[in-house]
């Protein structure tokens, strides 16, 4: 097996942007059920209220993706930085719930432009016979973001307010702003993607390419299937989680921190292992795993009323994200064109895709119509379909990037 290459400055530049604006967001969202509690929003209101945000996604992930191919990396993440942090001080002045909704609106840009980009970037900086590691790495450091934003975040508003805690999360992302502008000047993109057209006729171009290797039944058909099925059950509980920790399980916003931080400890210790799997026995192994660790992890969520409970939660969860996230990436970008790469980390990175947006407003809804551990359940359900689904459909050997079984390639 081949040596990781030396890592080029640019991109230990970028990671660290990225693991700057991402403490941020984990500041910014890991208690934002509560804050809209705080500020009148019921628990049907906020389900709508993500579900509407998400639009934003929908419609942005796809041109974030082609905008990374068009326009370069390091462009379209400044881009949707600038446009993000207008988000994170909207939120500071929100005067009620439904004035959170064009901030969360503003930072969902961000996500739209930056996530496709950042696994573009990485699978550009690496073999085909590295890459599960070299994203296993990668992918274990950015989640140092899970270890450290939440409990910042507890800790800041437990003891002085949501509105403080919010303003430090709004300065660290705005650092990450001017580094990502800084390096955009800084690191042109080699490949002069500037000089490409950004017109609308190129960009229906690209997309019907892309739907090509979707409805041509291959590999990636069932990757999409998959990557929407655990979108949807994320989707369905990730906006709750909080208030369920809280108004549940009995959890103040200082222990929901170290729940979360307790998940990304958790999530960086099978990085690594993942991205080993993905590179020697096939990401169909890690995927698989993945998603058992996950199933298992939201029903010990469910069966527990303790602070050890949750946060055991939350390490069979952890690694479940753990191990699916280096083997995901790692497949997409061996499946796709390198010069589609941002588009289809459009479709398969984006934690709100288009398959998902309506799910926090039915997640809120089961809550509301029959329990609060109706819509973990019901994700629960769905891990399991996206479990036989790889099972199945995914090749067994190593090489399984170039076909699925039984597509006849």
């Amino acid at each position: 097996m081949k040596k990781f290459p030396p890592i080029p400055v640019a991109l230990r530049w970028f990671l660290l942007a990225m693991i700057l604006a991402n403490i941020a967001g984990e500041m910014y969202y890991s208690l934002m059920p509560i804050y809209l509690r705080e500020l009148g929003a019921t628990i049907r209101q906020i389900g709508t209220l993500f579900s509407l945000a998400s639009i934003v996604m929908l419609v942005l992930q796809l041109v974030g993706g082609w905008l990374s191919d068009t326009l370069g990396r390091l462009r379209a993440v400044a881009i949707g930085s600038v446009v993000a942090t207008l988000g994170y001080f909207g939120l500071i002045l929100a005067p009620s719930w439904e004035w959170a909704l064009p901030a969360i609106c503003l930072e969902y840009v961000s996500s739209a432009l930056v996530a496709p980009s950042y696994g573009a970037f990485v699978a550009e900086q690496s073999s085909e016979e590295t890459r599960g590691r070299v994203f296993g790495v990668f992918d274990g450091i950015f989640m140092l973001v899970v270890v450290i934003g939440p409990p910042i975040a507890g800790i800041i508003s437990h003891r002085f307010g949501f509105r403080p805690m919010l303003l430090a999360a709004s300065f660290v992302y705005t650092s990450a702003t001017l580094l990502r502008v800084w390096m955009m000047f800084r690191y042109p993109d080699h490949k002069d993607r500037s000089a490409m057209q950004l017109t609308g006729r190129k960009f229906l171009a690209d997309l019907r390419s892309m739907a090509a290797l979707v409805l041509g039944g291959g590999l990636i058909l069932w990757l999409l299937i998959t990557d929407g099925v655990s979108d949807i059950s994320f989707q369905l509980t990730g906006d709750l989680q909080p208030l369920y920790l809280n108004q549940v399980g009995g959890l103040n916003t200082e222990q929901i921190g170290w729940t979360s931080s307790i998940l990304g400890v958790a999530m960086m210790a099978t990085s690594l292992p993942s991205g080993w799997i993905s590179d020697h026995l096939g990401e169909r192994v890690a995927i698989l795993i993945g998603f058992v660790l996950l199933a298992a992890g939201t029903v010990v969520l469910i069966s527990v009323r303790t602070f050890t409970g949750f946060a055991g939660a939350m390490v069979l969860t952890g690694l479940g994200h753990g191990m699916l996230w280096p083997a995901y990436d790692s497949l997409v970008s061996k499946t796709v064109p390198e010069q589609m790469r941002g588009v289809a980390f459009g479709l398969f990175r984006s934690s709100i895709g288009v398959i998902s947006f309506g799910a926090p407003w039915l997640g809120a809804q089961l809550w509301y119509n029959f329990s609060p551990q109706t819509p973990f359940a019901a994700g629960v359900c769905l891990l399991l379909v996206g479990l036989g689904v790889v099972w199945f459909k995914f090749k067994r050997a190593a090489g399984m990037a170039q076909s699925p079984e039984g597509s006849g390639e």
